[in-house]
């Protein structure tokens, strides 16, 4: 597997580590609901080093791009990003990532945790003769998240940045340690999560500082575990448990998010506009609530009565609620908050209400 510049730095933090997208990433660092908690109270650094990071450069690069994912980005300037998908030619989700629109280049970073599933699935469309070049960016690229009510407060302490004006997608360059990085804001727990993108030989100086500035703040690491129960409870769908190629965009609430209807053709582009004409959404994406502690898998399925209505994506124990709570696909006639459903697993029949989303907003 492969190891972040940081592997001696989370092994020294006490870190419990596990596979995430073919690199051994930290799981927790002792107690993943007290990380959790930091979060939401304070102000959490998590290494995100194995995200799926692609720069594409070239004079064709928006032209080929826009061709090929289902979002529009032709509106996009400088500065700013938006969500898209990229979808096979039955409309399903082959990936979902960000898009930003950098000086001479377009930057698209993965929604979730699958590694090189991106940049494989856009190397086929790349056309010899399209003046477009791709690079995987995955590992000469450093990756850190700083999240919690607090994450404005140690940027600026830590590289003198003041962030709390960026919108959602919106980014700025900065100077750390004589290197550019990419400081963004993005959606990853429900607080204010600010990622830093740099050269990877300038993440062990700046994970040092933020360490150092943080210090006096509480800072908490936090490692994957934490990360999907606050985003759960965030409401926030991610590509390769949420978001697969059983899932059509429009399904999962993406409208005005992440495809449209009027850029004109891309692969799936006729099935999502069929959907839209024809207001033939067979599913949607819910939030779940559990009653008891156990948490069921990706996969469990939904029941009303005896009937099979659909299944669980993701779910997890969210400490802020003290009770499971899960996304789900159930049938459309079954998503209106407070319907009853059973998630089926470890041979039993769990009692699940659908909850609306998001299950927690600082809001």
């Amino acid at each position: 597997m492969k190891h972040s510049r940081l592997h001696d730095q989370h092994l020294a933090a006490g870190a419990v580590m596990a596979e995430a997208a073919g690199w051994e990433m930290p799981a927790h660092y002792g107690n993943p609901e007290a990380e959790h908690r930091s979060v939401r109270q304070g102000v959490g650094l998590a290494d995100l080093s194995q995200r799926g990071k692609l720069r594409v450069t070239g004079d064709d690069r928006v032209k080929w791009l826009q061709s090929v994912i289902s979002n529009d980005i032709l509106p996009l300037t400088q500065g700013h990003g938006l969500y898209s998908s990229f979808l096979n030619h039955k409309g399903k989700m082959l990936t979902y990532f960000r898009v930003y629109a950098m000086a001479d280049a377009l930057m698209l970073e993965d929604v979730g945790e699958i590694g090189d599933a991106t940049f494989q699935a856009f190397r086929k469309f790349l056309l010899y003769g399209t003046k477009a070049k791709m690079e995987n960016c995955a590992e000469p690229w450093g990756h850190l998240l700083v999240s919690g009510p607090r994450a404005a407060d140690l940027i600026k302490a830590a590289f003198g940045l003041d962030v709390s004006g960026l919108k959602s997608l919106d980014f700025i360059g900065h100077e750390i340690d004589g290197r550019q990085a990419l400081l963004i804001r993005t959606e990853e727990t429900g607080e204010m999560d600010i990622e830093v993108l740099l050269p990877v030989d300038g993440l062990a100086p700046a994970w040092n500082s933020l360490m150092k500035a943080g210090a006096p703040m509480g800072l908490s690491l936090f490692g994957t575990q934490a990360r999907e129960s606050l985003r759960l409870e965030a409401g926030l769908a991610r590509v390769g448990k949420d978001l697969t190629e059983e899932i059509v965009p429009p399904e999962a609430n993406l409208e005005g998010i992440a495809f449209s209807l009027s850029k004109g053709c891309y692969p799936g582009q006729e099935v999502v506009a069929r959907m839209d004409t024809y207001g033939s959404v067979r599913r949607r994406l819910v939030g779940l609530a559990l009653t008891g502690s156990a948490v069921p898998p990706h996969g469990a399925k939904l029941f009303s009565g005896d009937r099979e209505v659909g299944w669980v994506s993701s779910a997890s124990l969210s400490p802020t609620l003290g009770l499971p709570i899960a996304l789900g696909f159930p049938l459309r006639d079954f998503t209106q908050p407070g319907t009853a459903l059973a998630v089926e697993f470890d041979g039993q029949r769990h009692e699940a209400t659908i909850h609306p989303l998001p299950f927690y907003s600082r809001a």
